[in-house]
């Protein structure tokens, strides 16, 4: 798996773009409808930066900040490192680990066309599983 080219292990079909000055609480609700932990900030077509549910945490609630009237550019990491779709998975999962996020957006010509994730190297089962209880212990606290 680990010498597969990102574009045959890249998610696309939960794959969410969002313009800068979308607010954080529609970004929010975008990526609890896909159940996904990133979105994309596009503007004209071109990748401006990334924000994670690690984002919302830290940069918005933390800090004390309006979701609803917060727009993601204020929020965002900014021009974020990218991948090419001909990139190996192990190469994204090094980049990954080197640089402390778990999400990399890919791109072609300049432009987004997924998203690469340390999770793609689950299983699909356990990833469900890992999931499902990191979910049930967030609720319990």
């Amino acid at each position: 798996m680990f010498d597969q080219p990102i574009r045959n292990i890249m998610e696309q079909k939960k794959f969410l773009t969002a313009s800068p000055q979308t607010s954080v609480s529609d970004a929010a609700r975008l990526m609890a409808k896909k159940n996904v932990g990133v979105i994309l900030v596009v503007e004209n077509d071109r990748l401006t930066g990334i924000f994670s549910e690690r984002d919302a945490v830290f940069r918005v609630i933390a800090q004390g900040l309006e979701p609803k009237t917060t727009p993601l550019v204020d929020v965002m990491t900014p021009s974020p490192k990218t991948l090419e779709p001909c990139r190996t998975y192990g190469h994204a999962l090094l980049l990954m680990q080197e640089n402390g996020f778990r999400h990399v957006p890919v791109v072609e010509n300049g432009r987004p066309i997924g998203i690469i994730s340390s999770r793609n190297a689950m299983d699909p089962d356990l990833e469900d599983f890992v999931s499902e209880a990191r979910r049930r212990e967030h609720h319990r606290m």
